[in-house]
């Protein structure tokens, strides 16, 4: 999930990409979650702030990451927010950390390539 706390509002299109959703699952989140309340302007463009996100971050983490059902989602959420939240800013720090390793390993490897080029020009 790509998000930069950049602006106040983000759009539907922006969301749906920085979870890699449709915009209709999004518009359907809405209605089935009561804590995901994007403004709307005059025109009903959705404008969504950190807290709409915060909330479909935690939606999109046990519907989507976890595997549970909408009625499993809401009911974990009512019962243990603070827990789901705890866990959900766990598993995102450590996605974060994966990849970070995955780069240095690769740039390791890298290097590792051009080393071994180096000794064996030396040798030769």
């Amino acid at each position: 999930m790509k998000f930069k706390q950049e602006k106040l509002y983000y759009s539907i299109k922006e969301v749906a990409e920085m979870f890699d959703v449709n915009q209709s699952l999004l518009r359907y989140w809405e209605k089935e979650f009561p804590n995901i309340q994007p403004s709307k302007t005059a025109k009903g463009t959705r404008q969504y702030k950190k807290e709409d996100i915060d909330e479909i971050r935690l939606v999109h983490y046990l519907v989507k990451q976890k595997g549970l059902t909408l009625p499993g989602a809401k009911q974990k959420l009512k019962e243990n927010r603070d827990s789901v939240i705890h866990t959900e800013e766990i598993v995102s720090r450590l996605r974060t950390i994966r990849a970070e390793l995955a780069d240095l390993k690769k740039a390791f490897e890298e290097l590792d390539i051009e080393y071994e080029k180096i000794i064996k020009s030396k040798r030769s």
